[in-house]
């Protein structure tokens, strides 16, 4: 371990090592159990407007996060202040607290030990977290245009986390993330292009710019279409979108056990070309190698060959039915349930430009914007195209559109039959739950319903 993680390893046991001291005190005669994170996020922001930086923010921050359970009673907490006196105080008000509370009928209990092996996706260069490196990303995307204004943040994010349990588990582990997001501006459009990285080296801010740029001006002359049903082309950034929505509101455990997803495990619910893993082990995944319980995180594949195999599990829901946590959990995620911290759908051998070639008639979407789930079991949902969306004609992107609404189900839109066809430019794309979460490729869909243009 290096020095960051080294400390808060020792401040994780040093909370742990005072639960057990106060809990006999606080709550006499009891059982005390608890589950500590102690953390620390070094995050650098850099924001421009108008072709010109307007912000540089930076924050490092040190946190203790902890659930302590008594006789099964449960209350979580946290603080930025880890002087002892603060912790102590932390500590008797959460244990006072949870002896108020009802009893959880779904607490597993404190996180035994378990081997975890870090991923170490860390980048000291990236954890340093320079604000003129960052002004070189932003001058390399902006200059990448010219005369176009453009608009968006560089940042950069380190952490670290060391996980304590009374049980007698321990982990600990480091990693960074660098993203690129911006938009190019014409006088009546946009375009926009996304990057991700561990490495803040791996940027390509110019690259992403000139995408942008390009976008931007072959949206500039647009007609509008009508609404309907169209085949399309979808870019990562919608890809990704889509797979969230899957994932969270589906291929998620506690969904299931409360009747609210639509996985049948076992059951073709997908197009053959579609497979879904949670794939921390893909060199190009960000995170840690254990999650909000302490728990490794595993790879696990969700859906193969369009065959809804499992879903993501805490050990929460792994002790409601009996199988293994897949190392899911998330801070707060007592409500929400399990989530794919690294979900990938790996891409084919088709190249963006021939899955255009493929289609005689349709839409090439770049982005979705404001989406909303409407039914979360059939996931069915509504959003807006946006910053390039593009008429396919004859195998050819003919003419932009103006933006529309889609309305349509997402699980039926990835339905056997459904998938034309899957690109090999498979990366790391934003999504509606921030960056560098979701791995995944161009698709070609056969259809798609839009039901209004972008006011309704």
């Amino acid at each position: 371990m290096d020095h960051d993680t080294t400390a808060l390893a020792q401040l994780a046991d040093d909370v742990v090592a005072l639960i057990a001291e106060r809990g006999p005190a606080t709550a006499p005669g009891a059982t005390v159990e608890a589950n500590v994170r102690a953390s620390r996020s070094r995050h650098g922001l850099t924001r421009f407007a108008n072709s010109f930086i307007h912000q540089h923010v930076g924050e490092d921050t040190r946190t203790v996060a902890f659930t302590v359970a008594v006789d099964g009673r449960t209350a979580s907490t946290s603080t930025t202040r880890v002087d002892p006196a603060s912790l102590r105080e932390a500590v008797d008000t959460a244990i006072a607290s949870a002896a108020e509370q009802p009893v959880d009928p779904h607490w597993p209990g404190a996180t035994p030990p378990v081997e975890v092996t870090p991923r170490r996706a860390f980048d000291p260069a990236t954890a340093e977290g320079d604000p003129a490196r960052r002004a070189e990303g932003v001058r390399a995307f902006v200059d990448a245009a010219g005369d176009l204004a453009a608009a968006g943040y560089l940042d950069t994010e380190a952490s670290w986390e060391a996980f304590a349990s009374t049980a007698g588990h321990r982990a600990a582990d480091a990693s960074t993330r660098a993203t690129v997001d911006g938009i190019h501006q014409t006088a009546r459009s946009a375009g926009s292009a996304h990057e991700t990285s561990s490495r803040l080296a791996d940027l390509d801010a110019a690259r992403s710019g000139a995408r942008a740029a390009d976008l931007a001006r072959r949206s500039e002359d647009f007609v509008d279409v009508e609404p309907g049903a169209f085949e399309v082309v979808l870019a990562p950034e919608a890809v990704s979108t889509m797979l969230t929505f899957l994932a969270v509101y589906g291929l998620n455990a506690k969904a299931h056990l409360d009747g609210a997803s639509f996985a049948e495990p076992g059951q073709a619910q997908f197009d053959p070309a579609v497979t879904l893993l949670d794939d921390p082990t893909d060199p190009r995944a960000v995170g840690l190698g254990f999650d909000a319980e302490g728990s490794p995180r595993g790879g696990v594949t969700l859906v193969e060959g369009g065959v809804t195999r499992a879903l993501a599990h805490d050990r929460r829901t792994a002790g409601r039915t009996g199988a293994a946590t897949t190392g899911g959990a998330i801070p707060g995620g007592e409500a929400i349930g399990a989530v794919p911290l690294s979900l990938r759908m790996p891409g084919g051998s088709t190249s963006p430009a021939d899955l255009v070639a493929g289609v005689e008639r349709g839409l090439l979407v770049t982005t979705f914007n404001y989406v909303r789930v409407l039914e979360p079991k059939s996931q069915l949902a509504t959003g807006l195209t946006r910053n390039g969306t593009f008429l396919i004609e004859d195998g050819e992107v003919s003419q932009a559109v103006g933006n529309l609404r889609f309305t349509e189900s997402f699980l039926d839109a990835l339905g056997p039959g459904r998938v034309l066809g899957v690109g090999d430019d498979d990366r790391l794309a934003d999504g509606e739950f921030g960056p560098g979460m979701v791995t995944c490729p161009s698709l070609r869909l056969a259809r798609f319903t839009f039901t209004g243009g972008a006011s309704g």
